[in-house]
């Protein structure tokens, strides 16, 4: 039995049969005159047409290009990769592939007019697929108001001319893809579930029950291990065998780290609900991941930092290095960690903290009506951006649309940022910091905070972060800390950070996969399926 993991490594393109298309009737020339005349009128085309007809313009008109698909078995490479856009994480449907078959048969057996009805339409289709591969097919801001990510622009004539150069229609879709390696693998992992799904594999069950620990025997060992060598976790002898015995316990273990699960080797619920995941839910996560990706920018940058709200950790990269990797706790479910890219500039040691608005108003203004000392020990207080004095404030009459305070947390052990803060300025408020709240960190599931990103090791990163990025030694580092006084450096280059959302990726555990903890997927599912294809 082949292991989910070989197929990785194994699986080839599925391949659909197209019909071949014979040259056309009509010959290039009168093609090519054909589809100039038309796009030189003033007449109103075709919606897919007239969204790039000025790129159509360009190519056709302006450089004069010769017809590309017309004449040649180029439709039918074309119509191929449509059918198999599920291998490009792309729904098929979602392309009219009847339409431009009819259209490719048309152009066989017709003259002119049809030629050079099915060579622009063609071209714009070609020109739409290219550019669902490289920006996706939906607006993020339009899936969740938490996606701070900008829409990306494709250029059109630079599609057709990339196409006009490549042999193969289908292959030359490739060079629109994000060239990423989290993409890349991704697609990847797609093939092999999806051979997984039209082999016909039968998915083992594993029924619910007592917890089951190392040693001990359940009907429903045969079954997990069975399932364990699907997906590459289990790698030892198959057998019938009840006994839950040690080469298993190591595979349960293996597949709850791949899952973001405690990884103790004991069957619970939780690990027995992962194992009942489908493949054709598996390869629809997946999907909807790779979309992320292609919002992604074209570079992460050469260095850079990744933090994946859905995974609960930081990575720091270097080349193709991990450089770096910590746990992390994001924001809770009704504070929300948004996802976008911006640049780490500075870090602070003995970090204040500006309590936010929504913070002051909500948690701290009730607690100071029944005690208007409760802060006065760690926070300073301003009132209109002055410092003032506790004593002074009558808490009784300020509210929530009433509230010219500001609190400021001062450095020391029970500041909300702990010892260090990292920081990208951005809109979001959002940045990296150290917590005086570290029980957070033993749970499997942390969205806990206020939507900042809470590090597991702060100190580790700053270490080797200012060690390389400003030459300070530990001692030296320790020496400010000592101090309880606040102190910003300023890295010499500012470094990328990418904050993400992603609850399929591969990292060196082998294929990850992670609960939907925001519903970001669900939402995501349904702006990419739950409508009707156009």
């Amino acid at each position: 039995m082949r292991k989910l993991m070989q197929r990785l490594l194994l699986a080839a393109g599925l391949v659909f049969a197209a019909p071949h298309l014979a040259e056309a009737a009509a010959p290039a020339s009168a093609v090519r005159s054909a589809v100039s005349a038309t796009l030189s009128s003033g007449d109103r085309m075709p919606l897919p047409i007239e969204k790039v007809r000025q790129a159509l313009t360009a190519f056709y008109v302006k450089n004069n290009a010769q017809p590309y698909w017309v004449g040649t078995n180029h439709m039918q490479q074309f119509l191929q990769r449509l059918q198999n856009a599920t291998l490009d994480g792309l729904d098929p449907n979602a392309y009219p592939i009847d339409s431009l078959r009819q259209l490719a048969a048309n152009a066989q057996s017709g003259g002119v007019a049809e030629g050079a009805k099915a060579e622009l339409y063609f071209s714009a289709f070609f020109i739409a697929y290219a550019a669902d591969l490289k920006i996706g097919r939906v607006t993020p801001q339009k899936v969740d108001p938490n996606l701070f990510r900008n829409r990306k622009t494709i250029d059109a004539l630079r599609v057709l001319s990339e196409m006009q150069k490549q042999p193969d229609a289908g292959k030359a879709l490739s060079l629109f893809e994000p060239r990423s390696n989290h993409y890349q693998t991704l697609k990847r992992m797609l093939r092999a579930y999806t051979r997984v799904i039209n082999d016909g594999l039968d998915w083992p069950v594993i029924g619910q029950g007592d917890s089951l620990k190392p040693g001990g025997n359940d009907p429903r060992v045969p079954n997990i291990r069975q399932l364990l060598t699907f997906t590459g976790d289990y790698e030892g002898p198959d057998s019938n065998s009840t006994k839950y015995d040690a080469a298993l316990f190591e595979a349960v273990k293996k597949f709850q780290l791949r899952h973001g699960l405690e990884a103790k080797g004991l069957l619970g619920k939780q690990t027995v609900t992962a194992m009942n995941i489908k493949p054709a839910e598996r390869q629809r996560q997946i999907i909807l991941n790779m979309e992320r990706w292609r919002w992604m920018p074209d570079s992460l940058g050469d260095e850079h930092f990744l933090v994946n709200i859905a995974g609960f950790e930081l990575e720091w990269v270097q080349g193709e290095v991990e450089r770096e990797r910590m746990g992390v706790v994001v924001g809770a479910v009704a504070t929300q960690t948004p996802e976008f890219s911006h640049e780490l500039e500075y870090v602070e040691l003995n970090p204040t903290w500006t309590v936010p608005y929504s913070i002051a108003t909500k948690e701290m203004l009730p607690k100071l009506r029944g005690n208007p000392y409760a802060y006065a020990e760690d926070f300073d207080v301003f009132v209109n951006g002055k410092l003032a004095n506790w004593s002074n404030i009558n808490w009784g009459a300020y509210g929530a649309g009433n509230f010219p305070i500001t609190f400021r947390q001062k450095p020391g052990p029970r500041n909300a940022l702990g010892k260090v803060k990292f920081m990208l300025p951005n809109p979001y408020n959002i940045y990296l910091h150290d917590t005086p709240a570290k029980d957070k960190f033993a749970n499997s599931t942390r969205a806990f905070s206020h939507g900042c990103i809470r590090l597991s090791r702060p100190a580790d990163l700053a270490y080797a972060l200012l060690g390389e990025k400003a030459g300070m030694s530990r001692g030296l580092i320790d020496s400010v800390w000592a101090t309880q006084q606040t102190k910003r450096i300023v890295l010499p280059k500012k470094i990328p950070i990418h904050i993400v959302y992603a609850t399929a990726f591969a990292s060196q555990r082998g294929i990850e996969f992670r609960t939907d903890v925001y519903g970001r997927d669900r939402k995501l599912e349904a702006a990419l399926f739950g409508r009707p294809a156009s």
